[in-house]
C-alpha cells in the first residue's frame, strides 16, 4: 500500500503547528471577538478558548501517538467509537476546513488587492497547493520563513504599542460582555488555535511519532497563546474594545494609533503572509485527512493516491483546492469562520471522546481523563453558542453528512 514518507522531528512539527495557528486569531477573529465580548470579555474568552485547546490537544497528542497515520480525529473516531464517529469526525473536518480555507485565502485578497479579493484568493489557493504537491519537506520549508516574518511583524506591532505610550490598561475593563457573549467569543477564537492539530493530521510523516507529537503540539499551543495575550492587550489597551470590534484591520489601527501611521503597509504585508501560512498547512491537513477517508472508502477510492515522486496525496490535495476555489467565488469571510468554528468543535468533541476511552495514563502526571471529559464538554458548549446561523449551517451540514453515511453504497 502507498505510504507516505516519516521526515519530520520535533522542530519541524512545531513549525507545522505555528504556521496554522499563527496569523489567523490576530488578523481575522479578535474583532469580532471583542464585539461579543468586550475588553475584559475579550481576554476571559482567549483564556478559555485556549484552555479547550489544551485539553484537545492534549486528547490529540495521546491519540496520535497511539495512531500515528494521516487522518486524524477521523482515524481516532473509528479505532475508539467506531466507523460512524469517525466518518462525522473527517466529514466535519473536511468541510469545515475547506471553508477555513476559502476565509483565509479572501483575507489575503482583501489585504492585498480589496478591489480584486476574490481573483487574489483564488491565485493564493493555486500557489500555495504548487507548494504542498512538491512534498512535505517543502510545505515545512515554506512555512519556516512565513513563521519568522510573522514573528517579526507581531512583535513590531507589539513594541510599537507599548513604546508609543498609547496602552491604556484602564480599557481592558470597558464593554463588559455577557456570559454568552464570553462564550461566542471564545468559539470564534477558537478558530485561531485549531492549527495545533495539523501536527496530529501529518502523522504518517512524523519520525518517533509517540515521542514527536506529545511534545510538538502543547509546545506550539503554548507559545501561540502567549503572543495571542500580550497582543490582546496591547490591542485592547490601544484602540479600545469598541473601536477594535469595528476595526477591518486592527493590528494596523495599533501602530497607526502609536503615532506610526507609516508602519501600517508593513503590518499588513505581514498579515497577508500569516494567512498565508496559514493556508498553506491548512491544504495540507485537509489533503491527508481526505487521504484518510478514501483509504477506507468513506469517499471515493481514486482519492486515495500517493504521489510516486513526492509522496503526496496528489489528488487528493488538487480536489480540495479545487473546491476551496469554488467556495472562494462565492464566499464570505466571517461567516465561514463560524461556520468553520462550528464543525471543527463538534470534530474536537469526538477526539476528546475517543480519547476518553484510552483511560487514565500512568506515564504522565495530567490527568488525562478528565482533561478529556473538560475538551468534551467544552467543544459542546462552545459550539452551540456561536451565532445562531453559523450553530444552523454547521449541523445542517453534519446532518447531511450523517444522511450520506446512511445511503452511501458500501
Amino acid at each position: 500500500m502507498d505510504r507516505l514518507s516519516r521526515r519530520l522531528g520535533v522542530p519541524d512539527a512545531v513549525v507545522v503547528g505555528l504556521g496554522a495557528m499563527l496569523g489567523a486569531g490576530v488578523f481575522v477573529v479578535f474583532a469580532p471577538a471583542a464585539a461579543a465580548a468586550g475588553g475584559t470579555g475579550l481576554l476571559v474568552a482567549l483564556a478559555l478558548a485556549g484552555f479547550v485547546a489544551y485539553c484537545n490537544a492534549t486528547s490529540s497528542a495521546r491519540l496520535a501517538a497511539r495512531y500515528p497515520e494521516s487522518g486524524g480525529t477521523y482515524v481516532y473516531g473509528r479505532e475508539r467509537l467506531g466507523p460512524f464517529a469517525g466518518f462525522l469526525a473527517g466529514w466535519g473536518f473536511v468541510v469545515g476546513k475547506t471553508a477555513s480555507c476559502a476565509a483565509m485565502a479572501l483575507t489575503i485578497g482583501a489585504y492585498l488587492w480589496p478591489g480584486q479579493a476574490r481573483l487574489v484568493a483564488v491565485g493564493a489557493v493555486l500557489a500555495v497547493t504548487g507548494v504542498n504537491l512538491r512534498g512535505v519537506t517543502r510545505t515545512v520549508a515554506a512555512t519556516k520563513v512565513l513563521v519568522v516574518v510573522v514573528l517579526a511583524v507581531l512583535a513590531l506591532v507589539a513594541v510599537t504599542g507599548l513604546a508609543g505610550g498609547e496602552v491604556r490598561l484602564d480599557r481592558l475593563a470597558e464593554g463588559g460582555g455577557t456570559a454568552r457573549g464570553v462564550l461566542t467569543a471564545a468559539g470564534l477564537l477558537f478558530f485561531a488555535f485549531a492549527g495545533y492539530a495539523r501536527i496530529a493530521t501529518l502523522g504518517e510523516e512524523v519520525r518517533d511519532p509517540a515521542r514527536t507529537i506529545p511534545r510538538a503540539v502543547p509546545l506550539a499551543l503554548g507559545l501561540v497563546l502567549a503572543v495571542y495575550l500580550v497582543l490582546a492587550v496591547v490591542a485592547v489597551g490601544v484602540l479600545g474594545p469598541d473601536r477594535l470590534a469595528g476595526s477591518v484591520a486592527p493590528l494596523a489601527d495599533v501602530v497607526t494609533v502609536a503615532g506610526l501611521p507609516g508602519l501600517a503597509w508593513v503590518v499588513r504585508a505581514g498579515a497577508t503572509v500569516a494567512v498565508t501560512g496559514v493556508l498553506l498547512s491548512l491544504l495540507a491537513g485537509v489533503g491527508r485527512t481526505l487521504l484518510a477517508m478514501a483509504r477506507r472508502r468513506d469517499v471515493p477510492g481514486v482519492l486515495a493516491a500517493v504521489h510516486p515522486v513526492h509522496r503526496v496525496p496528489h489528488r487528493a490535495e488538487l480536489t480540495v483546492a479545487a473546491v476551496v476555489v469554488a467556495v472562494v467565488a462565492l464566499g464570505d469571510v466571517r461567516g465561514a469562520i463560524g461556520f468553520s468554528s462550528c464543525t471543527v468543535l463538534v470534530y474536537y468533541a469526538i477526539t476528546n471522546a475517543a480519547a476518553w476511552t484510552l483511560g487514565p495514563d500512568p506515564t504522565r502526571r495530567l490527568p488525562t481523563r478528565a482533561l478529556a471529559g473538560a475538551g468534551l464538554v467544552g467543544c459542546l458548549l462552545l459550539a452551540v453558542n456561536l451565532p445562531a446561523a453559523s450553530v444552523l449551517a454547521g449541523f445542517g451540514v453534519l446532518a447531511l453528512g450523517a444522511l450520506w453515511y446512511a445511503v452511501r453504497p458500501r
